[in-house]
């Protein structure tokens, strides 16, 4: 497998990891980087890219929301988005959770460059994480 399909593949994974369907972005970050551990800063860079397009996503759902029917979306997440604000989003690569701070931002009206930047900051560190601890295991 060509690195340019290979980061393809984690890009794609690390999108729909980060809206409402399940996905794996770990598992394939780091298949990609015991695959090709020079790759490992690109492969951060493009899950990282991936994965905050899907959480923008998911902030863009909750924005299309009428305002009428957003209290009922989810309770916990829109407490600690009025509460945070945008700061919640550092959590948004927690599953399931993150996808409701997302939606719930996007409903509250939360600046999509700060929620964009929240949402990139949290992934990024997460993926850091995941990328040199895998880069430790196989050296």
């Amino acid at each position: 497998m060509d690195d340019s399909t290979l980061l393809a593949g984690l890009f794609l994974s690390a999108f729909v990891s980060s809206t409402i369907l399940p996905g794996n972005s770990e598992i394939v970050l780091a298949a990609a980087i015991a695959h090709a551990p020079a790759l490992l800063w690109p492969a951060v860079a493009v899950a990282t890219v991936g994965n905050t397009a899907g959480g923008m996503t998911s902030w863009l759902i909750g924005r299309l929301v009428p305002v009428e029917r957003g209290e009922k979306l989810a309770p916990r997440a829109l407490a600690w988005a009025r509460r945070w604000g945008v700061g919640a989003l550092l959590l948004s690569w927690v599953p399931i959770v993150g996808d409701a701070l997302c939606v719930a931002s996007g409903w509250l009206r939360h600046d999509w460059r700060l929620a964009a930047i929240a949402i990139a900051a949290g992934k990024f560190a997460r993926y850091v994480i995941i990328a040199v601890g895998m880069q430790r295991m196989i050296s």
